[in-house]
């Protein structure tokens, strides 16, 4: 800016302090009020450097408050979590990464004292205490969302979340089964279970999926299952069915004609009647829970000698694979999975009703191999 002598007025003036240090002051370009720098500087020359420097990101517009960043990150994450639109299990799980792990380093920092060094610290120090990656993961997570929130409120010019890898983690390769100790777990559990593990072999659905899977959901005729929704369980022990994460997630899968007999057997004896009866009950008739599946599972597990390390979920991981090896395209295996991505429309153009019978109809045929020719005996009263 000039004056009428053509002379360019200063912007703001530095002066010394009694203790020797420099001070700058400046107008605020909201208010034009005259505020005091947040810090001081050992020379003139520092102070001189830093009122440039402000009046720099002024006229590019890139000035922020310094009294934005001194908002309490405790109470600023409180207010986070409680007005993000979240569905009730994943907020259960945010609020205990926030609970646990990230309010008791940071609740009593403001927004702007969260720096990059800080972050590597706590984390370090998170996986230094035993704290499992996963949770440590998560926690990242969660801390990087706030943080990203905080940098669209103009709170800070920086997310200090920026450490590489530090949101991923690398899941351990998990193991697969052949069609032969599938069929043997079958066996091995109790008759009202047999079609849950066939179901998680071949179809690839979740534990949720299957728990939440209705009478109406099995269509015998065309040989599927439709997924609509998926069993989620609160810290509370409450159960619910809830949507799908994603569009991707509500699908049709074909299951192999071979099946076909066990599903008969299963609905006649198993489900209750009505279009919305579960399709998989406890031996009382209630809601199946993870808790009280686990010990089925791996009674029936030990008596078919399958290795410990095989958890009800790697039926899911084995399908795929199966999958794969019967010939399914990428796109085709990340459609019978659920799986989002980018690409969703080029998935639902190109994965068929019938290329998922042909993939099917392999499956089918990996089964009778594995039978030789001699299905297994579903008895329903079996246990």
């Amino acid at each position: 800016m000039a004056n009428h002598k053509g002379k360019r007025r200063r912007f703001g003036s530095v002066r010394q302090l009694p203790s020797g240090r420099w001070q700058i002051r400046y107008p605020d370009p909201i208010t034009g009020l005259m505020r005091t720098g947040e810090e001081t500087y050992a020379t003139k020359k520092e102070a001189e450097i830093a009122l440039t420097l402000i009046e720099a990101d002024i006229t590019r517009g890139r000035w922020t408050d310094p009294d934005d960043g001194k908002v309490n990150f405790g109470d600023y994450a409180d207010a986070w979590l409680r007005d993000r639109k979240l569905a009730e299990t994943s907020r259960q799980r945010y609020a205990i990464s926030l609970r646990l792990h990230i309010q008791p380093t940071f609740r009593h920092s403001t927004v702007g004292e969260i720096t990059t060094g800080k972050v590597r610290a706590w984390r370090s120090k998170l996986l230094a205490s035993g704290v499992g990656e996963p949770a440590v993961v998560k926690a990242y997570q969660v801390l990087r969302a706030i943080m990203n929130t905080a940098l669209d409120d103009e709170l800070i010019q920086r997310n200090p979340c920026r450490i590489k890898g530090a949101g991923q983690y690398e899941v351990p390769e998990r193991p697969v089964l052949t069609v032969e100790q599938v069929l043997a777990v079958v066996e091995a559990i109790p008759a009202r279970y047999r079609l849950m593990v066939l179901l998680g072999a071949f179809t690839t659905l979740r534990f949720g999926e299957l728990a939440a899977l209705r009478r109406s959901d099995v269509d015998t005729t065309a040989l599927t299952v439709s997924v609509r929704r998926s069993q989620a369980e609160l810290s509370t022990g409450q159960l619910l069915d809830k949507a799908p994460k994603t569009r991707a997630g509500v699908r049709v899968i074909a299951f192999p004609v071979e099946l076909l007999p066990a599903v008969t057997v299963h609905l006649e004896h198993f489900v209750a009647p009505g279009p919305t009866s579960h399709v998989f009950t406890g031996a009382l008739g209630g809601q199946l829970r993870r808790s009280n599946f686990h010990e089925v599972w791996e009674r029936a597990r030990k008596k078919a000698k399958i290795s410990d390390e095989v958890h009800f979920h790697d039926l899911r991981h084995t399908g795929n694979t199966l999958a794969a090896n019967a010939g399914a395209s990428t796109r085709e295996l990340m459609t019978r999975m659920g799986h989002s991505s980018t690409r969703a429309a080029l998935i639902y153009q190109h994965m068929t009703a019938g290329r998922d019978r042909v993939i099917a109809d392999k499956l089918g045929q990996m089964i009778k191999e594995a039978r030789e020719g001699s299905p297994p005996d579903v008895d329903p009263s079996g246990t």
